[in-house]
């Protein structure tokens, strides 16, 4: 068995449904069933999805639009200072892009604010206000943030400056006080979407402004909307579209040169590129610097400029992954040490020197790692603050449970996934309190188990470059509209190997019916270890064509495997034992010795998982159910091994079966063999054995062993007497046959255990092992 590491759930669709759209719409049952699963489950919804000519809402049907439309109107025409006030992350840093070149186009004086992440912490705050103010800015226009400013509105009219507020993160139960607040999920919003991300807010702002779409930043529109995970549906799914395409195409000497220092064709560009190249790229630079940087590199004209700011991204992107790397290991630390899963159903930890800017990325390794809501944070003695950034799983709503302790969070704001915020360090212990004990009274022990959401539970058959190519119709994927996960269930493996410099990631074909299909997992290459050949595996993953040397073929993406039945693994002939004990799980395994002499070479710290058994009723008490069983030596019988697993169903059988010497390969003695002996005794009268049975086994070809051995046997039959080495055929003795020698059955029968479990093919022990274990399921299922 192998168990995966995730709960793996198929989604169910009704029959009728996935037939009306498979034929209505002539797809697939696996992409009906995909569009079913995503809501769209009639046929007008799904077409539409699929080839509708998708429209943008009306901007003005966001609260607010027509007096910040007038106000920036006003502004632009009287050449008043505007300031936009931006966030440092890739949502942010897009926001405020979006906005500059809107208004820089309408021939506004503005510029842009983005506060730094370490001095000033996230959102709108007093000084950078107050030095606003100071420079004569007259209106301030928040992107990606605001929503929870409450002070900083209150100060803004003191001051005089109009605000305006653009965000689309959680309203709180207080709104700021300010001119106008534009944000979808305002509680009296009427706008058909309520999903858009900080971009997407800023951008039907440009939308109201120049009075039509501006295609030209869909470009900018899609990257802030892909990375803040966004639902890609609607509006959103729109955005994302045509801003991929225009990405493709784009003349922007920021994107190129970014692009370009990453190693990306532009023509290859897909989500992908935006969650795995743009975004953190951008991301780094507020994280470990000032996020201006990222902006002036989306503004500017520049191209040697673009190609500095590119290539000085980057360095920062890898920085960043080297701090990330050295904080998880600290984190992980201090978690199996002072904070166990065990008893913390919310991991909250922190500690002085942890970069506040990537603690976010730290809380979701976390998440990934130990399946708890985390916050990680890192503290400032000096000030007596700590800064955090949290993520949460399915079932724990950050937001609304972080809203709970609203009295000890002076500043935190977010989603139900994923939230920021400051508290006093004095403060940390109470809120660990607070929020592991709402998290016990809503999540159950099985919610700590992760869930992997499968669309479709498919054959190798139907996987082929059309069928592919049809889901490419559900791109891009997303939030809400996830690439499509596929169960592969109970397949053959035809081949099975590690690959990669450290050979770390598994590469492996599965056949099904004659069909076969290359699959790849990367960072799973261990599973080799755990896999044996004769078994058929369950795979889940995400399909794609894999194109090399212009040729193309269906493959999966692996992301999680099982094996459902018992396993065996064959490691005969192997010279020592402990070659092989780090390939075996050490939940629920022990090792079987059947001879006394064994438990000896075995090292010492495996004394208590060793098991000594010497008959059959020590075989009958033990219990294999589930077991991860390694037979070291080879039993008296096999009997005993039959006993071992009667009505039991071990999890996997080791079968390495040492034994220091072995009888298969010597002579056996056939019956023409003791024919001939006796005939010859017969002839020759007595004969010392210990002077002329060499020389009789030379002339015959056999072993002196041999002779010595049917000796005894006619010895035990009373055909003979042996006396000092002399040996005598007795003339009178009884007809017998040579199966009533004691030494000739257990000559016989170490042969066939030999034979049956030593020198057998692997095939052959495991039909063996199958019956034997398949005969005590049958029994099993009789008794219930």
């Amino acid at each position: 068995m192998l168990k995966s590491k995730t709960r793996w759930i198929v989604r169910e669709s009704e029959d009728q449904l996935v037939k009306t759209l498979e034929n209505e719409l002539k797809i697939t049952p696996l992409v009906a069933s995909l569009l079913i699963n995503r809501g769209l489950d009639t046929v007008d919804s799904a077409r539409y999805f699929l080839f509708g000519k998708e429209q943008f809402h009306d901007p003005y049907l966001l609260k607010g639009m027509d007096l910040a439309v007038t106000r920036i109107r006003e502004a632009i025409d009287n050449q008043e200072p505007i300031l936009i006030f931006g966030d440092y992350d890739a949502d942010g840093v897009s926001s405020t892009t979006v906005l500059m070149v809107t208004l820089k186009e309408l021939g506004a004086n503005v510029q842009f604010y983005i506060p730094n992440r370490f001095t000033e912490g996230y959102g709108p705050n007093e000084p950078a206000f107050r030095s606003a103010a100071e420079n004569g800015v007259k209106l301030i226009i928040t992107v990606d943030t605001g929503i929870s400013a409450i002070n900083e509105a209150t100060l803004a009219k003191e001051l005089g400056l109009d605000l305006i507020i653009t965000d689309h993160h959680e309203p709180g139960p207080v709104l700021p006080e300010a001119l106008a607040i534009i944000h979808p999920k305002l509680p009296d919003s009427i706008y058909p979407f309520r999903e858009l991300a900080g971009v997407g807010v800023a951008f039907k702002l440009a939308h109201a402004l120049y009075g039509e779409v501006p295609e030209h930043l869909l470009e900018i529109a899609v990257i802030g909307t892909i990375a803040d995970l966004v639902s890609l549906k609607d509006e959103n799914r729109l955005i994302a579209k045509k801003g991929l395409e225009k990405l493709k195409v784009t003349k922007n000497k920021g994107l190129k040169a970014i692009l370009k220092v990453a190693g990306v064709a532009q023509q290859n560009i897909n989500e992908e590129t935006i969650g795995f190249t743009l975004a953190p790229r951008i991301n780094a630079v507020g994280r470990l610097e000032n996020a201006d940087m990222a902006v002036e590199l989306l503004l500017t004209d520049d191209p040697l400029e673009a190609q500095s700011l590119a290539k000085e991204m980057d360095e920062l992107n890898k920085t960043r992954q080297s701090i990330v790397n050295s904080i998880t290991l600290e984190a992980i630390e201090e978690v199996e040490k002072n904070y166990p899963i065990d008893s913390n159903s919310v991991l909250i930890i922190g500690k002085e020197g942890w970069n506040a800017g990537v603690i976010g990325i730290v809380a979701s390794r976390l998440v990934e790692k130990f399946y708890r809501p985390t916050i990680v944070l890192s503290f400032d003695h000096e000030k007596g603050l700590a800064k955090g950034s949290a993520r949460s799983i399915a079932g724990f709503d950050l937001f609304k449970n972080l809203s709970e302790c609203r009295d000890i969070l002076p500043h935190f704001g977010g989603h139900p996934m994923a939230a920021g915020m400051t508290l006093n360090i004095e403060d940390v212990s109470n809120l660990r309190v607070r929020l592991n004990t709402l998290a016990n009274e809503q999540l159950t022990k099985d919610d700590f188990v992760p869930i992997t959401l499968l669309d479709h539970q498919i054959k190798v058959e139907e996987i082929s470059l059309s069928s592919l190519d049809e889901l490419n119709l559900l791109a891009p994927f997303g939030m809400d509209n996830p690439k499509p996960k596929v169960l592969i269930s109970n397949v053959q493996v035809s081949t099975m190997r590690k690959i990669g410099s450290e050979q770390n990631h598994l590469k492996v074909m599965v056949n099904e019916n004659g069909i076969s299909l290359d699959g790849i997992g990367f960072g799973l290459g261990q599973l080799v270890d755990h896999i044996s050949p004769a078994s058929k595996i369950s795979i889940i993953g995400e399909l794609a064509v894999n194109e090399w040397n212009n040729i193309r073929k269906p493959q999966i993406f692996i992301q999680d495997v099982s094996v459902d039945s018992w396993q065996l693994f064959d490691h005969r002939g192997v010279k020592r034992i402990h070659s092989m004990v780090n390939t075996i799980p050490n939940q629920n395994r022990k090792y079987i010795i059947f001879n006394r002499e064994q438990l000896d070479k075995l090292d010492p710290a495996l004394t208590s998982e060793v098991l000594l058994i010497q008959d059959e009723a020590e075989a009958k008490a033990f219990d294999s159910h589930q077991a991860n069983v390694v037979l070291v030596d080879l039993p008296p019988s096999k009997d005993i091994l039959c006993h071992l697993f009667n009505g039991k169903q071990p999890a996997r059988i080791y079968a390495y079966f040492h034994k220091e010497s072995s009888d298969f390969f010597s002579t056996i003695p056939t019956r023409d063999h003791f024919k001939w002996f006796y005939a010859f005794l017969l002839k020759k009268g007595p004969l010392d054995l210990g002077r002329y049975g060499d020389e009789i086994a030379k002339h015959r070809g056999w072993s002196t062993e041999t002779v010595t051995f049917m000796s005894k046997v006619f010895s035990e039959l009373e055909f003979v007497t042996i006396n000092n080495g002399f040996i005598t055929l007795n003339k009178q003795s009884q007809k017998r046959d040579l199966t009533d020698s004691v030494t000739y059955q257990t000559k016989q029968a170490q042969y066939a255990l030999e034979r049956d479990l030593l020198f057998s093919s692997f095939q052959q022990l495991k039909s063996w092992f199958d019956q034997v274990i398949e005969e005590s399921v049958i029994i099993e299922e009789a008794i219930k």
